[in-house]
């Protein structure tokens, strides 16, 4: 749809006009410099000011620069807009536990952090509309992305992750507690926190629970997911079976405590022994955590007055180029003589 944002603008369109008629000419000053050669180019340019061409001329630059400042602007077709009042923090464990090679992605052997990234990466993916952040800790806590819509930088910072960056231990409590610190923050209507780790506290100053009870008394949903698989072939002398040996590469993952954590914020603990069990957690929390879209919709607004002031200036510079062109072509002839 088309339309003028200031309308009222089109008021001084016969301002040129009235000041012509009501103010006094302009008297000649007594000492001029007379150069003839203006006076004979003013006469082939088709005279002053009151010639019919130069009157056009002059009255369509006037009313093409009113047009121009009344804001010309075109509104295109609603198109709907995804909101939700859901923020939604990731906190991603990064400790050295992280680089156990007891996961397989895509029929090969990974390490636990590679397929959090594949499963977490795609979960980021589908959370469209709402506000998401990362937090990743080992023997610290850092806030990698905060609280953003702009869900491609969170997965772009998780994948460049990399183990050790926050330290080798495992702050559980600080994790928390920092989310529970950047939800606040925000005035939503719910805050949620997905924890991801593969131990247990062994690192930061703020407890495990004490972080929990912080997080339920601001509100914040936590859920947590323990990562890691419950039995692993240890390979024996020099990489080959003699001696090789079953473990347990999830021994130290505090599964209690992370079930203390959700059960006392209202969430759930989830446990993730393979690529496919997260993939299924993350879809649970689709489930869970649905995104809940607004009706709310937007017309997207394009101006258009550089349009007839573009115009405008094109015909100020062919009125003004129309004097010289008729005196180089009066000039022609004289000279081919």
């Amino acid at each position: 749809m088309f339309e003028f944002a200031w309308p009222w603008v089109f008021a001084l369109l016969p301002l040129p006009w009235l000041a012509r008629l009501l103010l006094p000419r302009a008297k000649p000053l007594s000492s001029a410099l007379k150069v003839p050669f203006y006076a004979e180019l003013s006469q082939r340019g088709g005279g002053g000011p009151s010639n019919p061409l130069n009157l056009l001329m002059l009255s369509l630059i006037w009313i093409l620069l009113v047009a121009a400042a009344a804001r010309p602007q075109w509104y295109g077709e609603p198109i709907a807009q995804t909101s939700s009042a859901r923020d939604l923090l990731v906190a991603v464990d990064i400790s050295g536990s992280m680089e156990t090679p007891d996961m397989v992605l895509n029929g090969s052997p990974a390490m636990r952090i590679d397929a959090v990234k594949a499963v977490v990466g795609d979960f980021v993916d589908r959370r469209e509309g709402d506000r998401l952040g990362l937090v990743l800790f080992g023997t610290r806590a850092y806030l990698q992305a905060p609280l953003t819509y702009d869900r491609e930088t969170v997965g772009t910072l998780l994948r460049e992750a990399q183990i050790g960056f926050a330290g080798q231990g495992t702050a559980i409590g600080d994790a928390i507690g920092l989310s529970v610190k950047r939800l606040m923050q925000r005035p939503a209507k719910q805050r949620v926190l997905i924890l991801l780790t593969d131990g247990a506290n062994t690192a930061g100053e703020v407890s495990p629970l004490k972080a929990a009870e912080l997080a339920a008394q601001a509100g914040v949903t936590v859920y947590t997911v323990g990562v890691g698989a419950e039995e692993m072939v240890q390979p024996g002398l020099l990489g080959s079976r003699f001696g090789a040996r079953r473990i347990n590469p999830s021994r130290d993952l505090d599964s209690k405590t992370l079930q203390a954590i959700a059960d006392r914020t209202g969430g759930r603990y989830f446990r993730a022994r393979n690529p496919q069990e997260l993939e299924e957690i993350y879809e649970e929390l689709d489930r869970l955590e649905p995104v809940e879209q607004e009706a709310a919709s937007y017309r997207p607004l394009k101006s258009l007055f550089i349009w007839p002031l573009a115009t405008a200036l094109l015909l100020a510079l062919l009125w003004a180029s129309i004097p010289l062109l008729g005196n180089g072509l009066a000039r022609l002839p004289r000279e081919a003589g």
